[in-house]
């Protein structure tokens, strides 16, 4: 059941079920993203807020950080005790979250958190690869060229389809989402929020599970092997056939993977 679409900027599925299973979605999407991994994990309540600038969330006035925006907008919706699934963007303010709150996180799940920054400090060579491109994105959108940007960065991190064959509407809603990616370039490529200080991973106690998809580019399994080896017993999942954006489009195998994690 989804009790929040039409009226606030957040959806719940599984209203009736007691614990709660808090959700965060990946850039350029919203809480509907998850529409088909819920119809996949009955028995939890599901809450999944849309980000900042995201959904029907008002638009990111530029000002606040934006890390730090999604990461409070999910608190105020989070219950005193939760478990935590994130994706891409989402999976970084997933951590932070885990990180700052730990006795309030029950299990941690992260898929294919963009955190680079983690690739970097661990002089993995696939990290440069991947810089370069992506600054070329960053330049595409500071030069305006928003449509360019789009199709760069849909090509590493979309679904496998071309941009073409989406519907108009979707290409038009990332497009003017699209901005927002350099918004989040402190966070993610030098650790502005602190995720990787000495100690903090390592201090996780919680269950943590690291999700990708066999077929994302390389510098996801960079960034895991970097996360993996300082997350104390994390179980690592590699969902065959899927790219990054596999909640959407392995979203059974996705839920079978999290049943156990989730206690399902």
């Amino acid at each position: 059941m989804d009790i929040g679409q039409a009226v606030a900027p957040h959806r719940v599925w599984h209203s009736e079920a007691r614990a709660c299973v808090m959700m965060l979605h990946c850039s350029l999407a919203h809480a509907g993203a998850w529409s088909a991994l819920a119809d996949h994990l009955g028995g939890r309540q599901l809450i999944a807020p849309d980000q900042a600038g995201h959904g029907r969330q008002p638009a990111w006035d530029g000002v606040r950080d934006l890390h730090d925006q999604t990461c409070h907008d999910a608190l105020d919706l989070a219950p005193e005790r939760f478990d935590l699934v994130g994706h891409s963007f989402g999976a970084t303010v997933a951590l932070r979250i885990a990180l700052r709150h730990p006795g309030r996180v029950r299990s941690l799940t992260l898929i294919e958190p963009p955190l680079f920054a983690a690739a970097r400090a661990a002089g993995d060579a696939r990290y440069a690869l991947f810089h370069a491109r992506h600054r070329r994105i960053e330049q595409l959108i500071h030069e305006g060229q928003s449509q360019a940007a789009l199709e760069a960065f849909h090509a590493d991190w979309g679904n496998g389809a071309d941009l073409a064959d989406l519907p108009l509407r979707v290409v038009d809603y990332m497009r003017d989402r699209i901005h927002l990616i350099t918004a989040q370039s402190a966070v993610l490529m030098e650790d502005a929020a602190g995720l990787l200080v000495p100690g903090g991973l390592e201090s996780l106690t919680m269950p943590v599970m690291l999700m990708e998809g066999a077929m994302s580019p390389p510098i996801v399994g960079a960034i895991h092997d970097a996360l993996a080896a300082r997350l104390p017993g994390a179980r690592r999942v590699a969902v065959v056939g899927a790219g990054h954006m596999l909640p959407i489009s392995h979203a059974a195998e996705v839920a079978r993977a999290l049943r156990p994690i989730l206690g399902l």
